[in-house]
């Protein structure tokens, strides 16, 4: 009766009464009156008179009451969706609004997204397994969107910010939103704003999830989407970027890549292979940010493939030495940027990688480089010690080195050490070079000749450093370098280095008494503290007894 009589003469009334504030009320009515499963069984007939009421009734509030109320009922009755399915419910809905937005030449660009905006609510509520029809919407959208190149109206450009993010809420999964072939296409039409904002929202929500991308297809797809903050989609000049927020998109980015992976090492490496093509475009400023993620990402997959007890095939793809000419370029591609300090780290993280390989050619390599970065590109005095720190640091954990290039790697840090540009530094740099000489390791390198010699030096440059200060100011400097060089003397001494002998150390602690008695009183309490605990450590030692007590019994405190 209510489909047959009822519906029909009302519709007639209220297309045939051409008031738009009538017929918005009397439809409203229609929808909130009569029940849900009426609305269902009638769809083609309710929705049929749309594209006939006046231009001017707000017909997108009219439908998404309509998709509201349907989308409400399916969801508290899960036993009527094959309904939905049998009366075609989503087709009927897809093709009034096509229809509606046809015959309503002066809609604006917001008003047909909004109708896109609520079918697609509908369809993630009633029909979330149906992904064709999500993408079917999307299409839907580009077609009307493909008319004007660059959305300029900024509320449907917040629209379109809704549609594309209610996919990313509903399947918590960004590697569904990645089968739709619309989604990008979508994005395309946002201005280049929006589509930054888009880019984050979406690594928001993989991290979220704790999404992994782990095909290298899907990766390709992904930063289609993100390719707002992977490059410059226009020219912009740096000032023009707000450097806060160009920080916090690039470790998003950064972030991201620790989501990219796959167990199968080949797979992994295909990964790799297209997020380098795509960050390698990303222009001087983005390198720094995404390539050390991209480096560590590598160097984890090259440890896996040592973990399987060394039986890498080296007919598979993946195997270290292919790894290791990748890792080359990245580091290649942020030298020439140039940020050389990070280039160096990354060359002796890659060397002691390979150290762990196994592949002397390699590491050998990666150290000439990171010697030539430190010669060729580093010429700040605290930048070049730190470089020195860690260069002397890395060396001294290798151990796939033969004589010669050990040696060759060993007398360049020395060297190195040694012209430094402040004494102190010098100091420092030149005593911490003799662990290159004593590895405490069973097999490790143990010449307690050059270690000395080290030591000797280091006493040489201190010793100069106080004459200079003596000079400058007028007072002998801080004997901190001595106390130091007095520690490292009693670290070789217990390790068994028969070259430190008691009468080195007896001599070193007369002269830093001697030189703290000629500074004027608390001249440096710290340096007193550090002195005063040196010496307690040598009595602690002589108390305890045993084989180092006695070989600390000679020296007197």
């Amino acid at each position: 009766m209510y489909k047959q009589t009822v519906l029909p003469r009302v519709l007639e009334q209220v297309v045939n009464c051409k008031d738009e504030l009538s017929q918005y009320y009397l439809m409203d009515c229609i929808i909130q009156v009569f029940p849900d499963e009426y609305h269902l069984q009638t769809l083609e007939t309710l929705l049929g008179v749309c594209p006939q009421l006046q231009a001017t009734v707000d017909i997108r509030m009219v439908l998404s009451q309509l998709m509201d109320r349907l989308s409400n009922y399916a969801v508290s009755n899960a036993d009527v969706i094959p309904e939905f399915l049998h009366v075609e419910a989503f087709a009927k809905l897809s093709n009034a609004i096509g229809k509606v937005i046809e015959a309503q030449v002066d809609m604006p660009i917001v008003g047909a997204i909004t109708l896109y905006v609520s079918l697609l609510s509908f369809t993630l509520r009633v029909h979330p397994d149906r992904l064709d029809y999500v993408d079917q919407i999307l299409g839907a959208c580009v077609k009307k969107l493909s008319s004007q190149p660059k959305l300029e109206d900024t509320r449907a450009t917040k629209q379109i910010v809704v549609l594309l993010s209610a996919p990313l809420e509903k399947y918590n999964d960004i590697v569904t939103a990645l089968t739709l072939s619309n989604y990008p296409r979508v994005m395309d039409h946002l201005d280049n704003a929006t589509n930054k904002v888009m880019a984050m929202v979406i690594i928001q929500s993989i991290m979220k999830n704790n999404s992994c991308i782990s095909t290298a297809d899907k990766v390709d797809v992904l930063f289609e989407l993100i390719k707002g903050l992977i490059k410059d989609l226009e020219e912009v000049t740096v000032d023009e970027l707000d450097e806060e927020d160009f920080k916090e998109e690039q470790n998003s980015v950064a972030r991201l890549l620790h989501m990219l992976h796959n167990d199968d090492p080949v797979e992994m490496l295909e990964i790799i292979c297209a997020v380098k093509k795509h960050i390698l475009c990303g222009g001087p400023n983005r390198l720094p940010f995404t390539v050390p993620p991209l480096i560590f990402s590598a160097l984890n997959l090259i440890r896996r493939l040592q973990n399987q007890n060394g039986d890498v095939v080296e007919e598979m793809h993946a195997t270290p030495k292919k790894i290791f000419q990748i890792l080359n370029q990245l580091i290649e591609a942020l030298s020439s940027i140039p940020a050389p300090e990070l280039a160096l780290r990354l060359y002796l993280e890659c060397a002691e990688a390979a150290n762990d390989c196994d592949l002397e050619p390699v590491a050998y390599e990666f150290f000439t480089r990171a010697f030539i970065i430190y010669e060729e590109d580093i010429s700040d005095s605290k930048a070049q010690v730190t470089a020195i720190h860690l260069i002397i640091g890395t060396l001294q954990r290798m151990n796939v080195f033969g004589i010669e290039n050990r040696d060759t790697l060993t007398h360049k840090a020395t060297g190195y050490s040694a012209k430094l540009l402040k004494k102190p530094d010098q100091c420092r740099a030149v005593y911490a070079c003799s662990h290159l000489f004593w590895v405490d390791d069973p097999e490790g390198i143990k010449d307690g000749e050059r270690v000395l010699l080290c030591l000797k030096r280091a006493l040489r440059i201190a010793n100069a450093a106080q004459q200079m200060a003596t000079v400058t100011r007028g007072s002998s400097g801080p004997v901190t370098l001595f106390v130091e060089i007095l520690n490292k003397y009693l670290y070789y001494f217990e390790k068994g280095n028969q070259q430190i002998t008691t009468a080195a150390i007896q001599g070193l602690i007369e002269l830093i008494t001697t030189e703290l008695q000629s500074d004027p009183p608390s001249a440096s309490p710290s340096l007193d503290a550090f002195f005063t605990s040196t010496l307690r450590y040598i009595q602690f030692q002589k108390q305890k007894g045993g084989v180092m007590g006695e070989r600390y019994d000679s020296i007197k405190v």
